[in-house]
Formats: C-alpha cells, structure tokens, sequence
C-alpha cells in the first residue's frame, strides 16, 4: 500500500498533463483517476484505526483554515495595493529590472539539445497540481501511508502556508518592483493611471533627479510639497472607507470593495517572494519528511521545473523563487508542534512496562510462557485505552462522514479556484 502513493501521485501529474498532449484522452482518464482516487479512499474509512486522533487534531485545522483565510484576504489587499499606488502609467513606463537568472535560461536555450530545452518549456506542474498532491498525501494515512493524524499534517501545512503568505504580504508590499511582464497591470487593474497623492507627495518629485534625491537625503524633508494633488474616486463604502486609499477603485467596479478584490485575475507587483513557489516547496517538504522515498525526490524536481519556468515565462525574478525556497523550508522547519503530534498511546504502553517489569522478570525465570503473552497483551491493550469507547459512539461515526465529506468538498473547490494557476 504505502508505495502505491508514489504511483498514484505521479499518475495523476502525467495525466493531467495530457491536456496538453492529447485532449481527448485527457478528457476520459482524467475523470477516471478521481473516481478509483475517490472509491479507494472512502472503501478504507470502516477500517481506519486513528479517528479518535483526527478528532483531537480538527480544532488546530479549524483554526489553521481561518488564520489562512484571514492571511489570502490581507494579501489581496496587498496585491491590488502594490499595484494601485503608483498608477498604470508608472507601470507601463518602467522597464524590467535586469535578471541573471533570465539571462542563464536563455543562454542554455542555445546550448541544450532541442528536447531537453522542449521538456524546460513544458507546462508539466502549476500551482493546483501542488495542493493536489498534498492532498493526496493527508489522504494517504487512510492507508497507512503517513502518520496519523492527517487533519493534523492538513493544520500544519495551512498554517505554515498562512504564515508564509502572511510575511510575503509584507514583503512584496515593502518595496514595489517593476513587473517583468509590463502589460501586466494594464491587463489586469482598472486603478487610475495617475499615481496615489501619497506617491505624488513623497515619491514622484524625487523619482528621477539625482539632485533632488541628494537634497531629500540631507534634509530628511519633502520639500517639493506644492500641495496640489489629483484626487481619486471615492465611493461610499460605509466603515470600509479606509480602503479606499489603499486599493483606489473606479466607478466600473462595482459597489463594494469586495467587488473590487474580485476583479483581478492574480497580481503584478506581488514579486518578492514567489507565493506559487510557497506552495511549491511546503507539499515538497511535507512529502519529504511524512512519506520520503524516490517520489519526494520526483516533486523536488518538479519544483525546480516549476522555479525555472517561472522564471522563463517572466512571471516572477529569479530572486523571487529563490527566496521562496529558503523560506518554505525554513518555515515548515519551525511548525513542527502541529503535526507529528506525539503519541500518548506510546507513554501509557512504557508506563505499563514498567509497572509489571516484576512480573514480567518472574514469568521468564519461571519459563512460563502463557504469563508472559498475558503480561505483552496487557501492555498492548493499555495503550489502547480511552480508544475503544470513543471508537464505539455514535460521535465517532459522525466524525469521519463529516470529515471525509468536508475534505472532498475542499479538493473540489481547490481545484476548481486554482485549475487556471
């Protein structure tokens, strides 16, 4: 069972690749491969041994789920922002910082033989495959693939990926690069072309003249404060009116400032660090450290792939994905206290270990063998204490219908939001 993980995973990134390659048997396997994905994990739910685990661990996920929701709503924010202060015609004028990583990728174009360069190029990966494949990770330990609990493995990678969200956020909002694709926010934003008065006050007058930056440096003042600025549409959107001036909307967006969030198709500016890249390494790293093996090694290729065309496709600098993978690793490093949670059942078996070590060391003086099996099946049952009435109730019934439910409910919609990248 537990290397059939591996292939099932792998299975699911070659046919999903198909799309690509053949359409139409994309459009029959595909399906296909859910179905025996789906069957086979529900077939394993009456014989699952560890729901009274999943059950300690579904606050944590809870609370793991609400914390990164919280963290996506702050970076959509961000996102829009990052884009909105300096107006589309700073965005349109302002070439692309220079990348070596661009450069190396484009020079080996030259030297790499057609087919290795061809495979470089190929959409193999994107961000959906990603959670995908965690996914089926948290659903492997119905066969005892990882280590229970999954809802725990599922709160350590949300909340490692909220956190992650939550610091880039903060970063790419810091300082504003240039995107590398420059038609970026013209395609994507309808925000004024004219920078924020912020930007106009403290960042336009000394953009471009040295002299004026030198005098900045000296005086530590903005002093080019002429006091006339453009002003911006201001709707009435009641005690979310502050944001007004973070995400300045146009009267084509609709009414609400959630209407506004909901218009882009993904951001520009929100560079540094690689929030595709984030998700990337987190299923890389929770397949390392919960499952291993050569599949691991298989998505830590994919991962590069996936860093490297990122970075051909100038969706993000190389300084981008790079950086995103020193701090996934790091981060899931850190959140080790959720998952794997430590077995109390463990402590309760030494306890009683110890408690009939006397007899134990009788028995065996004694060459009395049946004693012994007596004394070994007491410790076995002592660390399944507390299991067995849990396991009977009704509750415990309830659980994994609710659980197992709630998780396809999450795969669909995952899938769904994400199947465009």
């Amino acid at each position: 069972m537990r290397g059939g993980l591996g292939v099932a995973a792998m299975s699911y990134v070659a046919v999903d690749y198909l799309r690509h390659v053949s359409p139409e048997w994309h459009r029959r396997l595909q399906p296909a491969l859910w179905t025996v994905l789906a069957l086979a994990a529900i077939s394993r739910v009456p014989f699952y041994r560890n729901w009274s685990k999943e059950a300690k661990s579904a606050l944590p996920f809870v609370g793991s789920m609400l914390f990164m929701l919280a963290t996506l709503l702050y970076e959509a924010l961000s996102v829009r922002s990052a884009t909105a202060v300096l107006g589309l015609d700073w965005h349109r004028e302002t070439n692309p910082l220079p990348d070596t990583g661009q450069w190396i990728l484009l020079s080996l174009n030259e030297v790499l033989p057609q087919p290795i360069v061809d495979i470089l190029r190929a959409r193999i990966i994107g961000l959906h495959h990603f959670l995908m494949l965690f996914m089926m990770l948290a659903f492997s330990v119905l066969f005892d693939c990882v280590e229970a609990p999954g809802l725990g493995l599922g709160a350590r990678y949300m909340f490692t990926m909220a956190v992650g969200r939550f610091l880039r956020a903060i970063t790419f909002a810091s300082t504003i690069l240039p995107s590398p694709r420059p038609w970026c926010a013209t395609s994507r934003f309808r925000v004024p072309a004219y920078p924020h008065r912020w930007a106009q006050k403290y960042y336009v007058p000394y953009a471009s003249d040295s002299d004026a930056i030198s005098q900045l440096i000296n005086s530590d003042v903005a002093y080019a404060d002429n006091g006339n600025y453009l002003g911006d549409y201001r709707p009435d959107w009641g005690s979310m009116s502050f944001l007004i001036d973070f995400l300045r909307p146009t009267a084509s967006e609709g009414p609400s400032w959630y209407s506004v969030l909901k218009k882009a198709g993904g951001g520009c500016n929100d560079l540094l660090y690689s929030g595709h890249m984030l998700v990337a390494v987190l299923t890389a790293m929770a397949w390392t450290e919960a499952y291993g093996g050569f599949s691991s090694a298989l998505i830590w290729v994919l991962v590069l792939h996936s860093a490297q065309r990122e970075i051909r496709e100038h969706h993000h600098y190389s300084v981008d994905c790079i950086v995103a993978i020193y701090v996934g690793i790091l981060l899931w490093k850190m959140t080790g206290f959720l998952w794997p949670v430590k077995d109390s059942s463990k402590a309760r078996r030494l306890a009683k270990l110890e408690e009939i070590q006397s007899k134990m060391i009788k028995a065996a003086k004694d060459s009395n063998i049946d004693e012994v099996r007596e004394l070994l099946e007491e410790v076995k049952l002592s660390g399944q204490e507390g299991e067995k009435n849990r396991s009977q109730s009704k509750a415990m019934w309830v659980f994994p219908c609710v659980t197992i439910f709630s998780a396809i409910v999450i795969v669909l919609l995952a899938f769904t939001w994400t199947s465009d990248g």
